[in-house]
């Protein structure tokens, strides 16, 4: 699996052409048997859960950050994005050991951890869509297996409601696929429900559009302190797109407004990069531009772009970094949106 991530994801390695094309599953969606739904009363079906040790747990080491979610104020329910990349099936088991350390050792430490110093991270496993199921244009197999996700998602966010939050706060927050669950989370669950609205402090959609008007409620936040509002981002390379992307809600992640103003590098506390191994500070600028986030391209190694056969128009995103490179500033919001929650629900 780490050679396939390697071939279709990593800057500067030679893509085989092939790829994206072997990754299709051999059989359509209703053809093939899904893995067993999962039992979100058994922690094996977490990929992080706060009273236990898991990579949630960590921080870039080298640094001063620490994990606080012993005393954590709120929650975050964090939606992993694409770790599964095979075309045994269209959706992964969970039974996938290998699939489980990997998810585990990429996008719970390297994104899901960004939260552990404001907030008790709670990651469920899910049955994700293969990653060709959202290139699936010719049939409605994609489709189908990216709802399947979506419903042990759901069901694993009503379990956390009715036995984990305990009327906590909560963050919601998801990349890529995640990002594509988390968005229709929001719709089903606190949109049209004020009183569980309430209890969340914002959402961070990053990794795929979502629309303006997404919501009937809901609004994309326009400071870094607003509270019940969603943030979403898709980086890409200075003056450059990427359509399917475009147009959507940007924020930037640099000074947590909407304008096109470009926030200097100045202004970044420091990206991580995939190895985990340290923090980059000052490493990008940014500037909402089209619905998407401009970066001059980082000069330390380990912020890869994303390579894809055939997608020539990908060669300019930074899809598998939008969290990366500006993790302490998404730990240093997400800390501050807390607080600001808490203040208000005070106050009132």
């Amino acid at each position: 699996m780490r050679t396939l991530f390697r071939c279709l994801l990593l800057a500067g390695v030679a893509c085989l052409s092939s790829c994206l094309t072997v990754l299709k599953p051999a059989r359509e969606f209703t053809q093939a048997p899904a893995p067993d739904a999962p039992d979100y009363r058994m922690e094996g079906n977490w990929a992080a859960l706060p009273d236990r040790r898991d990579s949630a747990d960590v921080v870039p080491r080298g640094t001063l950050l620490r994990d606080r979610q012993r005393d954590a104020p709120a929650d975050v329910f964090f939606i992993h994005p694409t770790t599964y990349y095979w075309r045994r099936q269209w959706n992964a088991s969970l039974t996938d050991e290998r699939l489980n350390r990997f998810t585990d050792e990429s996008t719970i430490r390297g994104q899901a951890t960004v939260f552990n110093s404001t907030a008790r991270v709670y990651a469920p496993r899910y049955r994700q869509a293969t990653l060709f199921s959202f290139f699936d244009s010719k049939d409605e197999s994609g489709r189908e297996a990216i709802d399947l996700a979506y419903t042990d998602v759901k069901s694993a966010f009503q379990f956390y409601l009715d036995n984990y939050n305990q009327g906590r706060p909560v963050i919601i927050a998801g990349h890529s696929q995640g990002t594509v669950h988390a968005t229709r989370l929001l719709h089903d669950f606190f949109d049209n429900d004020p009183k569980l609205r309430r209890r969340l402090v914002a959402a961070y959609l990053i990794g795929f559009k979502v629309k303006p008007d997404e919501y009937q409620v809901l609004r994309p936040c326009e400071d870094s302190t607003q509270t019940g509002c969603f943030v979403a981002w898709n980086t890409v390379a200075w003056g450059n797109t990427y359509e399917p992307f475009a147009n959507g809600v940007a924020v930037n992640p640099l000074t947590w407004s909407r304008d096109t103003v470009t926030a200097p590098a100045r202004l970044n506390l420091g990206g991580v990069p995939m190895d985990f191994n340290r923090l980059d500070k000052r490493v990008v600028d940014a500037k909402v531009q089209d619905g998407l986030v401009w970066v001059h391209p980082p000069a330390p190694k380990g912020y890869p772009r994303f390579l894809l056969p055939g997608r020539p128009e990908l060669r300019h995103s930074f899809h598998i970094a939008d969290y990366a490179l500006f993790y302490a500033n998404i730990r240093q919001n997400a800390a501050a949106r807390v607080r600001a929650y808490r203040m208000l629900i005070g106050g009132q």
